[in-house]
C-alpha cells in the first residue's frame, strides 16, 4: 500500500525533470539558432559595408567632401553596431573552461585596447580568479571604455579588489569576494543605475548601448553578481562579486 502510495509521487517527479529537461534543451536550440541568424545576417551586412567603405576611401582621395565624411562615419558607426551585436550574441552562454587569470596583468593589456587619450589607470590588485580570460577581457575594455566616454579624456579609473567581510559573531562571509572597476567622473545618478545594463540605454551620441550590456551578460555567465554604485571619488563604481579566487 506504501509503494503505490509513492507512485503519483514519484511519477510527478519524473515527469517535472522530463519537462525540465525538454525546456532546457530547447532553450539551447533557441540560442544557437539565433547565434547562427546573427552570424549570418552579420555576415551579409558587413561585405557590403566593407565594399562601400573601401569606395568611401578611394573617393576621399579624389575629393574632399563633408558628404563623404558623413557617410564614412555612418558606414563606421554601422559596423562598430555589428561587430557590439555578434559579442552580445553570445555573451550568455556559460564559459566551457575557466582559467586562472592575473587581473592586474590583464587589467593594463586591456587598457592599451582602449582609446584612453588622457585618461590614467590605476591598478591595486594582486589576485588571480577563474575566467574566462577572452570574456573577462571584453568585461574590462567596456568598462574602461564607458569610463573614458563619460568621465572625460583626464578621468582616472581604479581597478581594485573587494575581500571577502566576516560578521564578529560568526564566521558567516557578508560580503563575497571579487573586484572593482571605479572612476572619478561625475558618476551615474541613482535613478539610472536600475538602466545602465539594458540594451540600447546610452547618455551618448556615439554609444551603441550595448556595451554595459554585455559587461553584465559576461558576469551572468560565470555566475558572478554585478552592482553599481557611487565610488569614494563621486564616479562610479562597478563592484563584479561572487568570484572565485585561484589560491
Amino acid at each position: 500500500c506504501g509503494d503505490s502510495d509513492r507512485t503519483p509521487v514519484l511519477v510527478h517527479r519524473i515527469s517535472n525533470a522530463v519537462e525540465s529537461a525538454r525546456a532546457v534543451a530547447e532553450a539551447e536550440r533557441q540560442r544557437q539558432r539565433l547565434d547562427a541568424f546573427v552570424r549570418g545576417v552579420s555576415h551579409d551586412l558587413r561585405n557590403p559595408l566593407n565594399v562601400a567603405q573601401g569606395r568611401l576611401e578611394l573617393a576621399q582621395s579624389d575629393c574632399d567632401s563633408d558628404h563623404l565624411d558623413h557617410a564614412t562615419a555612418a558606414v563606421d558607426r554601422t559596423l562598430e553596431l555589428i561587430a557590439d551585436l555578434l559579442t552580445l550574441a553570445k555573451q550568455g552562454e556559460k564559459p566551457r573552461e575557466l582559467e586562472p587569470v592575473d587581473l592586474s596583468t590583464l587589467a593594463d593589456d586591456c587598457w592599451a585596447n582602449v582609446e584612453t587619450a588622457d585618461a590614467t589607470l590605476v591598478v591595486d590588485s594582486d589576485r588571480r580568479i577563474l575566467a574566462d580570460p577572452s570574456r573577462l577581457k571584453q568585461l574590462l575594455e567596456n568598462l574602461f571604455r564607458n569610463a573614458v566616454d563619460h568621465g572625460g579624456d583626464d578621468v582616472t579609473v581604479y581597478v581594485g579588489d573587494i575581500s571577502p567581510m566576516y560578521t564578529t559573531t560568526r564566521a558567516e562571509t557578508v560580503l563575497p569576494s571579487g573586484f572593482f572597476v571605479e572612476d572619478d567622473g561625475p558618476g551615474i545618478p541613482p535613478e539610472d543605475r536600475k538602466r545602465v545594463f539594458k540594451v540600447g540605454y546610452t547618455t551618448e551620441e556615439s554609444g551603441t548601448g550595448f556595451g554595459l550590456n554585455i559587461v553584465k551578460e559576461v558576469a551572468s555567465a560565470h555566475g558572478w553578481e554585478i552592482a553599481v554604485s557611487e565610488g569614494a571619488r563621486g564616479g562610479a563604481r562597478f563592484e563584479i562579486t561572487g568570484v572565485e579566487s585561484d589560491e
